[in-house]
């Protein structure tokens, strides 16, 4: 595993740091960079520095980012490929066109025979390599524009199936409507769809209320900067190494 940055003044950003954030809920993972990356120039005093994330956060998700500077950006790639972890709340019995609580919900389900041990079948189902189709709202590219810009402007937006792995999917607690969960999924896996076909899979509908993201390529949530704490050791460096 690279080497996360435990201690700012250990830092050497331009040789190359694994920052591990905990993304703030409403922040853009892009936001989080462009913060990063401006305390940065302001330390070293320069004008460009390489920053970037290995694997995009939904605004309405928070957790673990893993941030890369200097000549470490060159590791991103390999960095998004790994696993990840997320513990995170569906809504059973209604749905949104995001899968998420980014819009209304748009239709309403009678959950009254659904049973925890229905629930608890149904996240056993979805262990193994299954496939999705990722939201229309969501960042995935067509032909070059993000599929939410198309969705938005009111076009018909057809996604393409992707396969995905499942390694685990735990049921934490249920109060109905809401179940609480945690998975371990590969690359590529979109939570808001997994929760969009557990509540079809249950002939009912889902949507997903809350995502956390506990753990990415092995390094953990628990080891992670609050994004502010980082940004004010990140100037604290700077006035102590003007």
């Amino acid at each position: 595993m690279v080497p996360f940055l435990r201690h700012i003044e250990e830092a050497n950003f331009q040789e190359g740091a694994l920052l591990l954030v905990d993304k703030p809920l409403e922040w853009t993972s892009f936001d989080v960079v462009n913060k990063v990356r401006y305390a940065i120039k302001h330390h070293l005093q320069v004008k460009k520095i390489k920053v970037g994330h290995a694997g995009t956060l939904d605004p309405l998700a928070s957790g673990l980012l893993l941030i890369c500077t200097g000549k470490f950006t060159k590791k991103i790639n390999e960095l998004t490929e790994l696993n990840k972890v997320y513990t995170g709340t569906f809504k059973l019995g209604a749905t949104t066109k995001s899968f998420d609580a980014e819009m209304e919900e748009d239709e309403f389900y009678d959950i009254s025979s659904i049973t925890d041990e229905g629930i608890m079948n149904c996240a056993t189902d979805f262990i193994g390599t299954i496939e999705q189709f990722p939201p229309i709202y969501s960042a995935v590219k067509i032909n070059g524009v993000a599929s939410y810009k198309r969705a938005r402007s009111g076009e018909d937006v057809v996604m393409k199936s992707r396969k995905v792995q499942i390694l685990s999917f735990k049921i934490l607690k249920i109060e109905m409507p809401f179940v609480d969960f945690e998975v371990e999924c590969s690359k590529g896996t979109y939570i808001r769809t997994l929760a969009d076909d557990f509540g079809k899979k249950l002939n009912s509908g889902a949507y997903l209320t809350r995502l956390r993201r506990t753990m990415t390529a092995g390094y953990n949530i628990e080891n992670a900067w609050p994004l502010s704490t980082l940004i004010e050791a990140i100037q604290q460096k700077e006035k102590l190494n003007p």
